[in-house]
Parts: C-alpha cells; structure tokens; sequence
C-alpha cells in the first residue's frame, strides 16, 4: 500500500527502512522522502514506523529503540 503518494513510497519501504535502523520520520524522511513534500502521510507514516518497531520488539528483533 502506497503510504506517500507524492513519493511513490510504500509501507513495505517504510517497514524496511526500520528494519535497517531508520529510528524516526526524519531519519525514514531523510532516506526516502516521505513527508517531504505536501506531508498528508506524515501520520500514516508515523503510524507504520511506530506499529513495526513494536511488531520487532514482540518478536524479539533487534530494532531501533
């Protein structure tokens, strides 16, 4: 599912760059450009970044704190 429209970024591309250490939406921003431009998935995104850090730590994974 597409979360930035403006970007072409999707969820799967959020949950992967959490998954390589991306710990915020400035830092998921900063390597993807989502919310960068009219910023209408910022919570969206937010969202996706905050559910998989949670879905890693349940799982037990290494992932940003």
């Amino acid at each position: 599912m597409y979360v930035c429209n403006c970007n072409g970024v999707t969820e799967r591309e959020i949950r992967q760059a959490v998954e390589l250490g991306a710990d915020s939406l400035a830092q998921v921003s900063a390597e993807l450009g989502v919310a960068t431009c009219c910023g209408r998935c910022r919570c969206d995104a937010k969202r996706v970044i905050r559910e998989h850090k949670a879905e890693m730590r349940a799982l037990g994974a290494a992932c940003p704190a």
